[in-house]
């Protein structure tokens, strides 16, 4: 099973985020502390689950459907991979791999993500 979630303000306008399988777990609204200047004070999380196999289609579309601006990402776990999503770009890499966090948590800086929300579980 894959379990993940978006955050709805990460979306971008138009966008559509229905993977086959998909299915919804809670949605439920929060109050960030430490939001960037950009990103809005309140935030829509969207819980998913999805038995579906195919982890690169899941990711590819979540990567096609979040806003490129303000560093958004979502990540989510399929077994004991961890899967990073940012637009247009996806990070694979098995729970504890160092490495392949910090290649994801670069380009998080890279792209703008504020260093405190760079806190993914694993």
């Amino acid at each position: 099973m894959i379990t993940g979630y978006v955050i709805g303000e990460s979306l971008r306008p138009g966008a559509v985020f229905e993977p086959r399988g998909l299915r919804l777990r809670k949605v439920h609204r929060v109050e960030i502390g430490g939001a960037s200047a950009a990103q809005p004070p309140v935030w829509t999380l969207v819980e998913w689950e999805s038995d579906g196999e195919d982890v690169q289609a899941l990711a590819d579309a979540l990567a096609a459907a979040l806003e490129p601006d303000n560093g958004w990402y979502a990540d989510f776990a399929a077994g004991d991979e961890c899967v990073v999503v940012f637009a247009g770009r996806v990070f694979r890499y098995r729970r504890g791999d160092e490495k392949g966090r910090a290649e994801a948590v670069a380009y998080g800086r890279s792209v703008g993500t504020p260093e405190h929300q760079l806190d993914w579980a694993e």
